[in-house]
Order: structure tokens, then C-alpha cells, then sequence
């Protein structure tokens, strides 16, 4: 036990980058772990409980104003993203990480801890799931999404804020810029519905976004760039996992969800075409 805790102490506190030691919510572990189990507990157990007999909140203008700023959020990180080394002064085939006090370096590191915390705020999704009665959305793979990614980007803030990894944030936010947008529209109510038939490529590009970000780690990973090996290997196993559970989403609900009411849509034809004819 006495090897592990001094191992823990190296890792947590020998290793770390200092430069964003002070960060909100960075010096340690422990405030994410609260956060994310507490979350998980509301939305999975105490949550539903408490809405068992109450009506669904109205959250309309919330969901709104939410999804709003969500949108501002991801188009400021893409932004930050690109100005601070991917819009052409990192290198997509092996970016070492950079901890001197190159403002370009500083710059990439204040918005990789601006990338946590979204993560965090963005746990709300599921709370007003809750809220709403929604249960039916709160997934294996919802939770299992919004509780892994602010431990990913804690871990990036605090030990790699910037270089390789840092692209899965980029990407991430622009796809968060379509998908809150999307949010935001069906927030409005019904009436917005014939504009959103492109619901299920919100899911292709999960795809795509997940295939780009496993591909891009293994570059990392067998051309001997000079970026913790651990960390890439992580990326692309959790990019793996997400393309699998992502991929079964879309086969489930798109391909096979779709041949179902094309079924339903022909038994109702010919049961309508033998009721005309017996009349």
C-alpha cells in the first residue's frame, strides 16, 4: 500500500504540469470525483426518484438559453483551438507537448482548462434530462460519455495542456457547435421540427469525429513521437469503445429503427388496401 500512495504522490504532484496547478478545480482529484459520482448517482438513481410523482419541469427558455451559450462556448474553443497551434504551427503528425512559457503554449493551456469546464457544465444535459421525465435518453451511453470526458480533460489540464492530444478538443468543440445548435432549434418547440431532419448525421459525426481522433492517436503511437505512449494508447481505445457503442446507437435506431416503420408503414397500407376492397 505505502509503494501505491508514493506512486500516487509522484504521479499527482511530481508529474503535473504547474503551470495550471492553480486552476479552478485542477490541484487535485478529488472535487472532479465528487462531481462526477454525485452526478451519476442524481441522474441515474436519486433524480428519477425524486420525479416519480412530479409533473416535468418546464424547462423551454432554459434549454434555450443553455444551448445558446453552449454554442458560444464550443465556437470560442474552436477558435482558441486553432489560434494556439492547429491552424498551422502544430504539426498533425507528432506535436510534443510544450511546457515552456511560450504565450502560444500558455495561451493552448488556459484553453484546454476552459475545455474542462464546459465538460462539467455540459453534465447538465442529463440533469434536465431528469427534470423533464426524459428517461428514456438517459443511456448506457449518455452517462458513460458525460462522465468520462471531464475526467479526460481534468487529466489533460492537469498533466498534458497541450501538443498531440489537445486536436480531440478541437474536434470535439466543432462538433458541439452543430449538435447544441441542433439543441437549441428542437428547444424552440414542434414547430421547428421540419428544419431538423438531420437529426441522425449529429451521430455520423460522432462517427467521424471518433474515427479521426483513433487514427490520429495511432499515428502518435507507432511513428515514435515524443507524447506520453499511455495517453495515446488511451485515446484510441476510448475512441474504439465510443465508435463501437456510437456505431450500435446509429444501427439500432437509424438503419433497423427505419426498416421497422418502413414494415409498420406497408402492413398499414395493406390493411387499409383489404378494408377498401371488403367494402
Amino acid at each position: 500500500m505505502s509503494g501505491i500512495v508514493e506512486w500516487y504522490k509522484d504521479l499527482m504532484y511530481n508529474r503535473n504540469d504547474p503551470r495550471t496547478n492553480e486552476m479552478f478545480l485542477v490541484s487535485g482529484p478529488g472535487p472532479l470525483f465528487m462531481i462526477v459520482v454525485s452526478y451519476i448517482y442524481f441522474c441515474t438513481s436519486a433524480g428519477p426518484r425524486y420525479m416519480r410523482d412530479k409533473k416535468p419541469y418546464d424547462l423551454r427558455v432554459v434549454m434555450i438559453v443553455y444551448n445558446f451559450i453552449q454554442v458560444l462556448c464550443s465556437i470560442y474553443l474552436v477558435y482558441e483551438g486553432l489560434a494556439s497551434g492547429w491552424l498551422g504551427d502544430y504539426s498533425f503528425y507528432c506535436q510534443p507537448v510544450d511546457y515552456s512559457d511560450n504565450p502560444k503554449a500558455l495561451r493552448m493551456a488556459k484553453g484546454v482548462h476552459f475545455y474542462f469546464i464546459c465538460k462539467l457544465i455540459e453534465l447538465l444535459d442529463t440533469v434536465f434530462f431528469v427534470l423533464r421525465k426524459k428517461n428514456r435518453q438517459i443511456t448506457f451511453l449518455h452517462v458513460y460519455h458525460h462522465s468520462l470526458m471531464p475526467i479526460c480533460a481534468w487529466i489533460g489540464c492537469r498533466f498534458l495542456p497541450n501538443g498531440h492530444g489537445t486536436l480531440l478538443g478541437v474536434i470535439n468543440a466543432f462538433i458541439h457547435v452543430i449538435m447544441y445548435t441542433y439543441y437549441m432549434l428542437s428547444s424552440m418547440g414542434p414547430h421547428m421540427s421540419k428544419y431538423l431532419w438531420w437529426k441522425k448525421h449529429l451521430t455520423l459525426l460522432q462517427l467521424i469525429q471518433f474515427s479521426i481522433i483513433f487514427v490520429h492517436s495511432m499515428l502518435g503511437l507507432v511513428n515514435g513521437c515524443n507524447y506520453p505512449k499511455p495517453i495515446l494508447f488511451l485515446l484510441a481505445l476510448n475512441a474504439i469503445i465510443f465508435i463501437y457503442m456510437f456505431g450500435s446507437f446509429y444501427i439500432e435506431n437509424y438503419i433497423k429503427g427505419d426498416k421497422r416503420k418502413k414494415m409498420l408503414a406497408d402492413k398499414t397500407t395493406d390493411s387499409d388496401a383489404g378494408r377498401n376492397k371488403a367494402e
